[in-house]
């Protein structure tokens, strides 16, 4: 062998990273966990493991195969660092102040067991996670949008001037929302195109509808996925407590009717281990006489003496 693949290997993997003189090439997309995606300062930093065999071998200094090359890396630890840097995300989406600020609309597709697909519609109010009205159809259209937000209508109250996230999918712009939309309180927003904000609030609500719920049943129609929808909606409204709130549920949220349930349940958590001692030291599993149990206590409260 021309070369010593171990002293070629020690130059490459010396070579450190220089994400300040090229930020953009630490956001290339690591297909591989055997490829080099940042730049380097060194001349072969850039360069793959397979490329570098393969880039020796033209120089005549090292002709060996690639699988010696990888496992002459794994054993010494040759593995450079892989640093990308990843665009900073907001941790907090939007969030609103008060009922009837914000809503956001979304339409998920649901499978039923002979391959047919129906499509589900869904309003959630921002600020409550209530979800305000749903429409489960066959066919995607804009109509279907419109009878969605009237129903969700309903609960405006005078004065509210509503905010509309949706996404850009032909269900939410088209000829027929852009009517129903113009001259209403409701004002319509396309998310990550006229906002910076996602829609993730009702997509986490299908989330939790699929897996919590629609798939342990089989979807075998269309009635039967109106059915667990309409079960699960209700639960989710009025029974649901949602952690955001201190245990509330989202319509005690939206109608401002809490009775105190977020401090009346801090109160009861502080006092749940005291009550457990107490119950602890007065139970007896009834093994012990009462004579056995006052010699004990002697004992130690002599051993603590």
């Amino acid at each position: 062998m021309p070369g010593n693949a171990e002293s070629w290997l020690v130059n490459w993997t010396t070579s450190r990273v220089a994400l300040e003189a090229d930020p953009r090439g630490s956001q290339r997309p690591r297909y591989r966990p055997s490829s080099n995606t940042f730049s380097t300062r060194g001349r072969l930093g850039q360069i793959t493991i397979r490329d570098l065999c393969l880039y020796a071998q033209r120089l005549g200094k090292v002709f060996a195969s690639d699988s010696t090359w990888r496992r002459l890396i794994r054993a010494r630890g040759w593995r450079r660092p892989r640093l990308r840097v990843y665009t900073a995300r907001p941790k907090v989406e939007l969030r609103a102040t008060q009922p009837n600020e914000w809503w956001h609309i979304d339409l998920t597709v649901i499978r039923l067991t002979s391959g047919a697909r129906v499509y589900l519609h869904a309003v959630i109010d921002n600020f409550s996670r209530k979800i305000l009205a749903w429409e489960l159809v066959e066919r995607v259209a804009g109509k279907t949008t419109t009878t969605v937000l009237e129903h969700a209508a309903k609960f405006l109250r005078n004065g509210d001037d509503i905010t509309l996230m949706a996404d850009s999918g032909v269900e939410n712009v088209n000829e027929v929302v852009d009517d129903f939309l113009h001259g209403s309180v409701i004002r319509r927003v396309l998310a990550q195109v006229e906002v910076t904000e996602s829609n993730s609030m009702i997509e986490a609500f299908w989330r939790s509808l699929r897996h919590q719920w629609l798939y342990l049943h089989e979807l075998d129609s269309v009635e039967k996925v109106g059915s667990l929808v309409d079960s699960y909606v209700k639960q989710h409204n009025s029974v649901m407590p949602h952690a955001a709130f201190d245990g509330q549920t989202p319509d005690e949220m939206f109608f401002a009717v809490t009775d105190g349930v977020g401090e009346g349940l801090a109160g009861r958590r502080r006092q749940a281990p005291e009550r457990r001692v107490e119950i602890n030291r007065s139970s007896s599993c009834g093994a012990c006489s009462d004579d056995d149990l006052s010699s004990d206590s002697k004992g130690v409260a002599i051993a603590a003496a």
